[in-house]
């Protein structure tokens, strides 16, 4: 019985009345609920999952079902209402997770950072395959995650001496790594990162992983001080890219979980501005799982602690991100306003000369104009789908799809503003520009694996198919998405 996620006997079980609620709030049916679990666990590599109708009734009955259906119950759960539903919440049993595994409140120190991404990662590449891993973290939120995450302010040693007890001996150490081998390493990250904005975050991700576990073997090694350093850096910018690909590919608490420890590999390099590219990351990630107010946060966290040395255009993103978090909170004078700073930060980027990191540099005008016009577009949705915001959304989009379209190197990107731009003429109630839309995003949506893609591009067509179901343009693309995109993609 292990493959349908049996659990405890039924002998003595009560009806799990926290789990039906959430159920009978969903609208949901139990064969529904059956198929996304399924799906899920696809996604995860679990292939021994096969849950139905029956088990689904069994579960409402008090079954407790074993890992990992417990945390798909609980992402899916998430999606649904937009906040985070904990295990707990639906009273269910959450698996015991070693300290090193679970949280995200970790020792802000070299050694142990060196030692926790060295273990995450290997875990992450032997297990990922049976879909363990992603299953057994939970997503924190609320003051559990900000609260550790403001002790990244708090001043710390060196890299060198994160590395090594004696910082004048480290200092004096040969190091073992060339010059030219670290720039490899630097330009092999790069490489990665350019590979993710053309394919997706579902092609590359275990070599993304596989080469921050090598940076961290060498982290693991005494190391002169410089060389830590650049170290430490390499393994910030592998770390947040891995998680980036993971929150791609909709494993959001593994993505999570490379984000904070990304951010305490910055910590150890000394980069501020680093530091706060990584907590712009989890930001967007709390907007996408419904929490604004802690995206708001995090994005108050990078601005603070890199204000005095973060060039122009990563403190445009950073005002781009807080309009995104101010949207989603409704809050529409302040997001203008962020929109406006963004704006006009954007202005200067570049001017003075100053080299840019590779991180930053896919913060174009492009981005810039996709990520104002999607916080019209979301104010537009929580204003109750206001035509006026939707009618500021769409040049600024039509701009972003129209710079996106020009580029080879950005498809994922492209494939998003499609999207979001037929969302933006189904808030104004023209279906039929959007359907033109949603079929351009279709045919990108195939080249890249991302199911960011995917699950935005079937909730824009369900919501057409909702509103505007008669329409014979709407009804053909409903059916051209069910024979083209069908929903069996996996995270690799």
């Amino acid at each position: 019985m292990s493959g349908s996620g049996a659990g405890d006997s039924n002998a003595g079980k009560r009806p799990n009345e926290q789990l039906g609620s959430w159920f009978v709030r969903s609208g949901w049916s139990k064969g529904e609920l059956a198929r996304q679990v399924n799906r899920r666990a696809r996604q995860l590599g679990a292939h021994h999952i096969s849950t139905d109708t029956s088990r689904v009734r069994r579960w409402l009955d008090g079954e407790q079902p074993r890992e990992p259906i417990p945390r798909i119950l609980s992402e899916l759960f998430s999606e649904r209402f937009g906040t985070v539903v904990a295990v707990e919440d639906l009273g269910l049993r959450a698996a015991h997770q070693a300290p090193s595994v679970a949280g995200v409140d970790l020792p802000w120190a070299g050694p142990q950072t060196v030692a926790l991404l060295s273990e995450f990662s290997r875990s992450d590449l032997m297990l990922a395959r049976r879909g363990f891993l992603g299953s057994s973290l939970a997503l924190a939120a609320g003051p559990a995650l900000i609260e550790p995450m403001q002790r990244w302010l708090v001043p710390v040693g060196s890299a060198a001496s994160a590395a090594e007890p004696d910082p004048e001996a480290a200092a004096r150490r040969p190091s073992r790594l060339s010059g030219p081998e670290l720039d490899l390493l630097e330009s092999t990250t790069a490489m990665f990162r350019q590979w993710d904005a053309q394919c997706g975050g579902g092609l590359r991700r275990k070599a993304v992983v596989g080469q921050l576990h090598e940076v961290t073997d060498l982290l693991q090694e005494p190391q002169p001080a410089v060389t830590a350093k650049r170290l430490f850096r390499c393994a910030a910018e592998l770390a947040e890219l891995a998680g980036w690909m993971s929150y791609d590919v909709g494993l959001q608490p593994t993505a999570q979980k490379y984000f904070v420890l990304a951010l305490h590999a910055a910590k150890e390099a000394g980069d501020k501005p680093l530091g706060s590219y990584v907590l712009s990351s989890m930001s967007r990630q709390m907007i996408h799982l419904g929490r604004p107010d802690d995206a708001l946060e995090l994005i108050h966290l990078a601005q603070y602690g890199s204000r005095d040395c973060a060039t122009a255009r990563t403190q445009a993103m950073l005002y781009a991100m807080e309009a995104r978090a101010y949207a989603n909170m409704g809050q529409p004078s302040k997001c203008k306003r962020a929109v406006r700073m963004a704006e006009d930060t954007f202005l200067d980027a570049g001017i003075d000369g100053e080299p840019e990191p590779d991180w930053i540099r896919f913060f174009s005008d492009a981005e810039l104009s996709g990520e104002n016009s999607h916080s019209y577009r979301d104010l537009a949705y929580v204003a109750g789908r206001s035509p006026t915001y939707a009618s500021l959304a769409e040049p600024v989009m039509r701009k972003a799809v129209q710079l996106f379209g020009e580029d080879d190197e950005h498809q994922r990107s492209y494939a998003l503003n499609l999207i979001g731009l037929a969302t933006v003429h189904l808030l104004k109630r023209e279906p039929e520009e959007s359907t033109v839309l949603a079929e351009k995003a279709l045919r990108v949506a195939k080249k890249v694996r991302s199911e960011r893609v995917n699950t935005r591009l079937r909730k824009t067509v369900d919501t057409a198919a909702r509103d505007f179901g008669d329409i014979p343009e709407v009804a053909r693309l409903t059916d051209l998405l069910t024979e083209q995109l069908p929903e069996t993609a996996e995270a690799v």
